[in-house]
C-alpha cells in the first residue's frame, strides 16, 4: 500500500503564443506548485477500483485514464485500487486532476516495480493531460508547449497565497476558444521569454513589490464572469500585493506578505470556498 499527496499548482504568468495544428494551444508559463493536496492510497488488487465522491463516471476521471495509460505502455495486467481523498476542487485552474493522475503513474511505476524514468512518465502522462507534465518536476517550472514541454528550476523562499473560488467552474477549453476570439494572440516569443525569467528572478530574490502577474486566459474570462474581477479587485482592497486568475479559473490567487495578512483577509469572502496556501519550496516539504 502507497499513500501519496497530489499538490495543486497556480500560475504565475501565462502567455498563449498561438493556436497548434492538433487544436491545443502553444503557451508559455510559469507554474509552482502549493501545499494544498488531495491524498491518494494505492492497494494492489486484481481489477481496476477507484474510490471517491467525484460526481464523475470512473472511465472520464484521469486516475482511471493514468492506469489504463500505463497499463497500455507496459502490458501489464495487474490492477489497482485507489482511494482518492479529494481537496483541491474540480474546475478550478489549480491542477487537481492532472496532479491526481501523475501521483498515479509515480506511484503505480513504485507499486508496479516497473522502473520507468521519469521521462517516459512525462510522455505517458503528456498523452493523457496537457498540464500533466508540469508535476513530475516540482516545485517550480516554465512550461511551454501545450503543456509537455517543461523546464525544471529552483526555488528557496516560499510565498504565502490566499486563494478564493467563486461557487462556479469555468471551462478550460471554452475559455481557450473564447481567447481565439477576443483576444490577439502574441508572437513576441523572445520578449515573452525574458519577462517570465525575469519574473521567476523577483521570486528569487523576495522582492514581492515589484512583481507583474499575467495571465492572457484573464480577459474573455472576466467578461463573461464579472465575479472573477470582484474578488481579485476584493483581495487588493483586502492587503493583497497582486491577484490573478490561475490557470483558466475559476480559482483567483492573492499574493499577500506573510500568513497571518492572509488569514485576516478570509472575513471579506465568507461564503467562497477559500484556503491560505504556501507555495513550495526545494527540496519539497
Amino acid at each position: 500500500m502507497l499513500t501519496c499527496k497530489a499538490f495543486a499548482k497556480i500560475n504565475w504568468a501565462i502567455s498563449v503564443l498561438k493556436k497548434r495544428d492538433d487544436g491545443y494551444h502553444d503557451i508559455i508559463s510559469l507554474m509552482q506548485a502549493i501545499d494544498l493536496h488531495d491524498t491518494l492510497i494505492f492497494k494492489s488488487s486484481q481489477k481496476i477500483e477507484i474510490e471517491t465522491d467525484l460526481p464523475i463516471k470512473k472511465e472520464n476521471n484521469l486516475v482511471y485514464k493514468a492506469i489504463k495509460a500505463l497499463q497500455n505502455y507496459t502490458g501489464i495486467k495487474k490492477g489497482v485500487t485507489v482511494i482518492l481523498k479529494k481537496e483541491i476542487p474540480l474546475g478550478a485552474g489549480l491542477g487537481g486532476g492532472s496532479s491526481d493522475a501523475a501521483t498515479t503513474l509515480k506511484a503505480l511505476n513504485e507499486l508496479w516495480q516497473l522502473n520507468l524514468d521519469i521521462k517516459t512518465l512525462h510522455e505517458i502522462g503528456a498523452s493523457i493531460g496537457s498540464d500533466i507534465p508540469f508535476f513530475f518536476y516540482l516545485p517550480i517550472c516554465i512550461v511551454e508547449g501545450r503543456g509537455d514541454v517543461v523546464k525544471p528550476l529552483k526555488i528557496s523562499k516560499s510565498y504565502t497565497l490566499l486563494l478564493v473560488k467563486p461557487d462556479f467552474s469555468i471551462s478550460t477549453e471554452w475559455a481557450y476558444k473564447t481567447l481565439d476570439l477576443k483576444t490577439e494572440l502574441t508572437t513576441e516569443y523572445e520578449k515573452i521569454n525574458n519577462n517570465i525569467w525575469q519574473l521567476y528572478n523577483h521570486f528569487c530574490s523576495g522582492d514581492v513589490d515589484n512583481f507583474y502577474l499575467w495571465n492572457d486566459l484573464e480577459k474573455s474570462v472576466l467578461e463573461k464572469y464579472p465575479e472573477i474581477d470582484k474578488i481579485k479587485r476584493k483581495l487588493i482592497e483586502a492587503g493583497a500585493k497582486s491577484s490573478l486568475l490561475s490557470g483558466s479559473g475559476s480559482t483567483v490567487f492573492g499574493l499577500f506578505n506573510n500568513k497571518t495578512d492572509a488569514q485576516r483577509a478570509l472575513k471579506f469572502f465568507e461564503g467562497y470556498w477559500c484556503r491560505v496556501v504556501q507555495t513550495l519550496v526545494e527540496p519539497l516539504k
